[in-house]
């Protein structure tokens, strides 16, 4: 039976000062692990959709509604993280004609300009894809405008970034880039996490995300990242097992129109048990997809190897990540999780197998951590 190396997948943020630091922080700690690497969000990415939220606060066309309570973003523990103003469209404005500049492009070309140098000079592996992360229209969408003009927003949004994606494969050869859709809202929609949810919010989920992943053109590689939220490192919600997430993707596979390349899901850190993983063995991705799981906990390494071996009883790898980018955290943080990553793939004996829907991956544990 073929076998390959486990990699890593970088979900996208990282805590350092641009992205030059970052590509030097992970590909020299990792690069022999990555297929994909991106430039870490740094500037005003580093709080996700926030800098969606400041664009819209500016915007000529949207202000705050005051008859409209704020949104209340509540941690899984019932914890209220902080209290959102929610923004409308102002009177008279026609939402076809509305056009936004989040810059996700422009951006996007700059890193790339960096990171095909770092490539030529040998500091970044040449194979390697470079990975552009972008929210997908539902965040900004669910977390700031007033719930009846939601959908409306959401498609003016999503026509942005179509735009976006499309400016990106005109100007970056499409065979080195890699394109992620970040999915927050969709998996706490389907969760129940939000009030004023719309009865038909399974059709609106999977219609935007089929959109988004329609937009990206091949060669370039088209991802998801399906996420619960990581406030002060905390979920939003705490999953129960990985049964909706599943359901999810399952659902939206037939609607792409475009082979999906990776998919990245979470796991939280306490769940080293089989009842999380179980739901796994019923995801339909097509062979030439990419799972990667989002195991890998700072500061566990035994967590670590026990959440990837519980895995691996249960569905095919292609690697390991962390649950949620690091932006929001400590820079301290970032050589250990680094390390944390390249310590458990360097535990393992075997390599994980190719083709069947459960993998055996043999793990040893290392008489010490090292960095």
């Amino acid at each position: 039976m073929a076998t390959r190396e486990l990699t890593v997948h970088l979900v996208g943020s990282i805590p350092v000062e641009d992205a030059e630091a970052a590509f030097r922080a992970a590909g020299g700690e990792l690069g022999r692990y990555l297929r994909r690497i991106p430039d870490g969000e740094t500037g005003k990415r580093h709080l996700w959709v926030g800098m969606i939220r400041a664009l819209l606060e500016r915007h000529p066309d949207f202000e705050v509604d005051p008859g409209t309570p704020a949104f209340r973003m509540k941690l899984w523990n019932g914890e209220v993280h902080r209290e959102i103003r929610r923004l409308r469209f102002k009177a008279g404005v026609a939402p076809d004609a509305v056009r936004l500049d989040t810059g996700y492009a422009q951006m996007a070309i700059e890193s790339f300009a960096t990171f095909q140098r770092l490539q030529a000079a040998g500091v970044l592996p040449g194979g390697l894809r470079f990975q552009v992360a972008i929210p997908t229209a539902l965040a900004p969408a669910c977390n700031y405008i007033v719930p009846r003009e939601r959908k409306v927003f959401a498609q003016v949004l999503l026509r942005h970034l179509a735009e976006e994606v499309a400016k990106l494969a005109a100007a970056l050869p499409g065979e080195r880039l890699a394109v992620q859709w970040d999915v927050l809202q969709e998996v706490l929609l389907w969760e129940g996490y939000f009030e004023d949810r719309p009865d038909d919010y399974r059709e609106w989920t999977l219609d935007t995300l089929a959109a988004a992943g329609n937009a990206v053109p091949r060669p370039v590689e088209l991802g998801y990242h399906l996420c619960y939220g990581s406030p002060k490192d905390e979920h939003l919600v705490q999953p129960k097992d990985a049964r909706l997430m599943v359901d999810l993707v399952n659902a939206l596979l037939p609607r792409l129109r475009r082979p999906l390349d990776f998919l990245h899901l979470p796991v939280p850190k306490h769940r080293t048990d089989d009842a999380y993983y179980a739901p796994l063995a019923s995801l339909g991705l097509p062979p030439q997809t990419q799972l990667y799981l989002g195991l890998v906990h700072h500061g566990d390494d035994a967590g670590n190897r026990e959440r990837l071996a519980r895995a691996l009883r249960h569905v095919a790898l292609a690697g390991v990540a962390t649950e949620c980018g690091w932006g929001r955290g400590s820079p301290e943080r970032v050589p250990g999780i680094l390390q944390a990553h390249r310590r458990l793939l360097e535990s393992t004996q075997a390599l994980a197998p190719q083709g069947p829907a459960v993998s055996s991956l043999v793990l040893e544990t290392p008489s010490a951590d090292r960095p």
